[in-house]
């Protein structure tokens, strides 16, 4: 669901493109005005005729207006609750009207909208759009909604009389008494709580605009029926509904999809199998990054780094409660040497045999264990999701064995590495949940109050603020969760610490306290960018894939302005390399495609070598994020990239 507070887009993270000025003017120079007619208005230079990508795509004056305008959620406003509610059902009704063998199931609303599954043929765009001058027109008749309460007898009744069976399904499954009827006017109804608006009338037509149709199972079951899902949005006013059109645009632009075939940082092969990453060298650049830092940080918090397998034995499973809890998740056993062997879906048992290896003593804990492991979890194909959702990821996780008495600390360190690591990749706004004892769970009421105030007294410490969700927990212990907000202000499901009861009892582990007597140790459970995968993906959503220069798989290119100065390019090149800096040459067109192309890479430098800066050992730089940087001395030029990288600031 979405947060609680309004959403407000930002026009801070807007910028303009620059053009190159001065040094480059002896390099390429035509009259803009035919290319540029209004570049003065937007701010754009009058030198240099080459198109140029911002990090953010400029606003005009109307979709500046429109990212200032802040968007309720469904948690914050109970009359936008409503009418999405109301739409799902009218949507429902206009369907009907326009298709009266449609079979109608269930139609919630959702975080931007709703939706209603259906099961009928294929509708194409053009349906939709019969579908939304319908809905116009019950909502023009200011059609009431009542609440009406039946006895069960007397919905199966109603349904049968109708023929819809998805209905009765969903009646058999509602357990409370009396059963509660939504009617829109005379003319349609269905099993429903509510809550909805009084009249059709309440909703603003302009405000609402169905956006897609997608395939889903009944019930999620990919063994049950193939249904149609229409999408729509709904919001309180036809300002609104721009506002979330113009964010829509903005995010379908950062899609980490597209960007990540423009730029080639990664793929999903289709003789591979969905759901499985293939890294492309761009991309392993910006992984190994994220790797080094995240390793070299946990080292400095005191955490050991270990490698484990991706396979081991079913019993291991079997041990854990994997086979018996989250096998639908788990691939096929394999059969070696007549054993069954599994591939992970988790790292947790591992680093437990790890623990187990030797005897432990309370002067050893805290035992702190950190590892970049790559686990495998089965996904319905139509669930796949670029890096979002995959089928094997390699997860950024950790395992603390420690003391009763030792949790607090534990908890107070995890969130200080997790503020590190996080705001090191741009991300300083969290929004936090401390999820405490559900009705089932495993643990004796002491240290489930002991864990939970620990945690609690964790974030107090931090200062951050959070929420409580009373009954949220894992059966195994309390939990905190961390989502981080990108430049859209999207939320971001990453990092999570939980307290763990169950696997400590499961595999038996045990410390020697000051009486040489066996105890239990707390565990806990954490990741913090969840897993790269994901967290690669995010990251790509956040800056558009224009990555900061200490972040971009390339941060120069090198470009000759003829091929008389490709062997001083090539010397620039290796030079740049041999001091660490990611550079490449670029050579073979005229300049200006050579800068358009690297503009559309969203390379963070760009350094021209004309006859000049052969004769004087330089290079004009231009900066994407900072223009135009004038002609600098190689050596020069290499410290100020190493300052910048070492600062993670912009050229």
């Amino acid at each position: 669901m979405a947060s609680s507070h309004s959403l407000l887009f930002s026009s801070s993270f807007v910028s303009k493109p620059s053009s190159f000025t001065s040094s480059l003017k002896r390099f390429v120079y035509v009259p803009t005005r035919r290319f540029w007619p209004k570049q003065q208005r937007h701010g754009f230079s009058t030198v240099f005729a080459v198109a140029t990508e911002p990090a953010i795509s400029s606003t005009g004056p109307k979709k500046t207006e429109l990212a200032k305008v802040p968007l309720p959620s469904n948690e914050s406003s109970d009359k936008l609750l409503k009418i999405r509610h109301t739409c799902a059902h009218v949507m429902a009704m206009a369907v009907q009207k326009l298709f009266p063998d449609a079979k109608v199931t269930i139609g919630p609303w959702i975080d931007n909208g709703f939706y209603y599954d259906f099961d009928m043929e294929p509708l194409t765009d053009k349906d939709l759009k019969r579908i939304k001058k319908e809905m116009d027109r019950i909502i023009s008749r200011n059609l009431p909604l009542l609440r009406e309460e039946v006895s069960r007898e007397e919905a199966q009744k109603r349904i049968l009389a109708i023929n819809e069976p998805y209905k009765m399904e969903i009646l058999e499954g509602i357990k409370e008494e009396p059963i509660t009827v939504y009617h829109i006017g005379n003319e349609w109804w269905d099993l429903c709580a509510g809550p909805h608006v009084e009249t059709t009338g309440k909703i603003n037509k302009k405000a609402v605009e169905l956006e897609s149709v997608a395939g889903a199972y009944w019930r999620g079951d990919e063994k049950r029926q193939m249904l149609q899902r229409i999408y729509g949005t709904a919001w309180e006013s036809e300002e609104q509904l721009k506002a979330y059109l113009h964010f829509k645009e903005e995010a379908k632009r950062r899609d980490h999809r597209r960007i990540g075939q423009d730029l080639d940082l990664f793929s999903i092969q289709d003789e591979a199998g969905g759901g499985l990453v293939f890294w492309h060298p761009k991309g392993a650049i910006v992984r190994n990054i994220i790797e080094e830092s995240w390793k070299k940080m946990h080292v400095e918090h005191g955490y050991d780094l270990i490698y484990t397998p991706h396979v081991a034995k079913a019993d291991l499973w079997k041990i854990s409660g994997h086979l018996d809890f989250y096998r639908e998740n788990m691939y096929d056993q394999m059969e070696i040497e007549d054993e069954l062997y599994q591939l992970r879906p988790m790292n947790c048992p591992y680093h437990i045999l790890l623990y187990q290896r030797k005897r432990q003593s309370y002067r050893d804990l805290p035992i702190r264990v950190a590892e970049l492991g790559t686990v495998y979890r089965y996904e319905l194909s139509g669930s796949l999701h670029g890096l979002f959702r995959v089928r094997g990821f390699t997860q950024d996780d950790a395992h603390i064995f420690c003391l009763e008495d030792q949790i607090k600390d534990e908890i107070r360190g995890v969130l200080d590495l997790t503020e590190e690591i996080l705001s090191r990749f741009g991300f300083d706004k969290y929004e936090v949940n401390l999820s405490t004892r559900p009705e089932k769970s495993v643990g004796g009421d002491d240290i489930w109050k002991k864990a939970t105030c620990a945690l609690r007294d964790a974030l107090d410490d931090k200062g951050w603020s959070y929420e409580v969700d009373e009954g949220g927990g894992a059966f195994y212990g309390p939990k905190i969760d961390l989502k981080i907000e990108d430049a859209l202000g999207r939320k971001w499901q990453c990092s999570t610490i939980q307290v763990d009861f169950n696997l400590p009892q499961r595999f038996d582990i045990t410390y020697v306290d000051t009486n040489s007597d066996k105890k239990r140790p707390i565990m806990i459970h954490r990741a913090v960018l969840g897993s790269l995968e994901r967290f690669f993906g995010v990251l790509i959503e956040h800056y558009a894939g224009d990555f900061p220069l200490w972040l971009s798989p390339v941060q120069v290119r090198v470009l000759p302005v003829t091929d008389n100065q490709l062997e001083f390019c090539k010397e620039v090149s290796k030079k740049l390399r041999a001091c660490g800096v990611r550079a490449e040459l670029c050579h073979g067109e005229r300049l200006p495609k050579l800068i358009r192309n690297a503009e559309t890479q969203k390379i963070p430098l760009m350094a021209v070598v004309g006859p000049k800066e052969v004769e004087t050992g330089t290079v004009t730089v231009r900066s994407r994020f900072g223009g135009e940087l004038g002609t600098i001395p190689v050596d020069d030029f290499i410290n100020k990239i190493n300052i910048a990288v070492e600062t993670r600031t912009a050229l």
